[in-house]
């Protein structure tokens, strides 16, 4: 049993987003005193908004996403600007469907209130640690709590405070346009090679989100950025007609050794989704480790016992770490033309390889398994070929004639 601390509430949750409601909705469900605060959610948000069936299995049990308004995506093709060739991948009715950000969102902060979380629409200007407990200053007045997660996102104010803020070089940029008045039931995703990254097109129920994500220290502005995805939805008329609203956000996209060395938890303060920087260096699909950090975050409260900040830090590096470290490793080599020409090519070819980019899109191939899978299922010519790049590990340089 959860006994509540001698203070304003046990645990305040700074950020109502996919991974603070649901940290907030497990802790109340389980009898903590929590608050939780943010001045905007829910809302729209600036990315693709694709559910996969692993996301919705960690709240089924709260809140009922099937009935959510959303497009059952049908098929991915996938395109590459190294080559003219695309490839379609046909994908089952439950592998992933597409919301509003702004009406997800709102299940979950709606499940954290039945549940019994105390919501304060303020904005959090300042944290700190003092007497053993934090003082939360709000646009509404102050606030104390024993325990307090940072659930604020990217540009998370806790993060910032107790943890240090994420690097440019940690981060992408995501921009492009809503496209309102258009949707389908298909994604269509278009590699680039400079700068590394990749251009979307995602359907939900009222509009396109179309976009381009790119690292951020690339040294290409989310200006041009956002101009080479209008000229993508010119070329492409993927959008032809539709009214287009910008947008543009930065995205925790961390390189292998900043996963290893994740610090996400200390005395008394937890970080959970994209203020963990939880979030695939690759597909930069951050919903399904927001929620799953939120869960590991809550069950660690609920103990009680005096090392649950470190059980979860390890909880996080070994498993979350662990899996994005991979695609981070992976990432070096994906976006080169000559792995994106190889890699339409075996889409084109290979059932094995659609059932395997099937998978990846559902979120149930993990980057772990995914060489050893490829050398099953493909031919092993064309395994050798689509691996040799990015799993080759950096050759020795050349020893210098003196």
């Amino acid at each position: 049993m959860y006994h509540a601390a001698v203070s304003d509430v046990d645990v305040a949750v700074v950020g109502a987003g996919p991974s603070g409601a649901w940290t907030a909705c497990s802790l109340a469900r389980r009898g903590a005193n929590v608050l939780l605060i943010d001045p905007s959610h829910p809302r729209e948000k600036p990315c693709g908004g694709g559910i996969t069936a692993r996301a919705r299995a960690l709240v089924a049990d709260a809140v009922d996403v099937e009935r959510l308004p959303a497009v059952a995506i049908r098929s991915a093709r996938f395109a590459a600007s190294s080559t003219p060739e695309s490839a379609d991948v046909s994908l089952d009715d439950q592998a992933l469907m597409v919301a509003s950000r702004a009406e997800f969102d709102g299940i979950l902060l709606d499940a954290a209130r039945r549940a019994g979380a105390q919501i304060l629409a303020s904005r959090v200007t300042d944290v700190r640690f003092v007497n053993g407990g934090f003082d939360i200053d709000t646009a509404a007045g102050p606030r104390r709590a024993e325990l307090l997660v940072g659930a604020d996102g990217v540009n998370s104010l806790v993060r910032r405070r107790l943890a240090g803020r994420f690097r440019r070089d940690q981060l992408s940029i995501a921009t492009g346009f809503f496209a309102h008045g258009l949707t389908s039931h298909d994604i269509v995703i278009e590699f680039t090679a400079d700068p590394p990254g990749y251009i979307w097109s995602f359907p939900r129920p009222s509009h396109l989100a179309v976009g381009i994500c790119a690292p951020a220290d690339q040294g290409v502005s989310a200006e041009a950025l956002r101009h080479a995805a209008a000229q993508w939805i010119r070329r492409t008329k993927i959008a032809e007609g539709a009214r287009l609203e910008p947008y543009s956000w930065p995205i925790p996209s961390l390189a292998a050794r900043d996963l290893e060395q994740l610090q996400v938890a200390g005395a008394g303060w937890y970080l959970v989704g994209d203020a963990a920087g939880l979030v695939d260096p690759i597909t930069r699909e951050g919903i399904y480790f927001a929620l799953l950090s939120a869960q590991w975050a809550a069950d660690a409260i609920v103990s009680g016992d005096g090392g649950r900040t470190g059980r979860y830090a390890n909880q996080v590096r070994e498993n979350i770490g662990v899996e994005l470290g991979h695609a981070a490793r992976f990432k070096t080599a994906f976006f080169r033309p000559r792995f994106t020409r190889l890699l339409i090519d075996a889409l084109q070819h290979s059932a094995g390889a659609r059932a395997i980019m099937a998978d990846m899109v559902a979120g149930r191939q993990d980057y772990a398994g995914l060489k050893w899978r490829s050398v099953q299922t493909l031919d092993l010519g064309l395994a050798a070929r689509l691996l040799a790049s990015p799993f080759r590990r950096p050759a020795m340089p050349t020893p210098k004639a003196f």
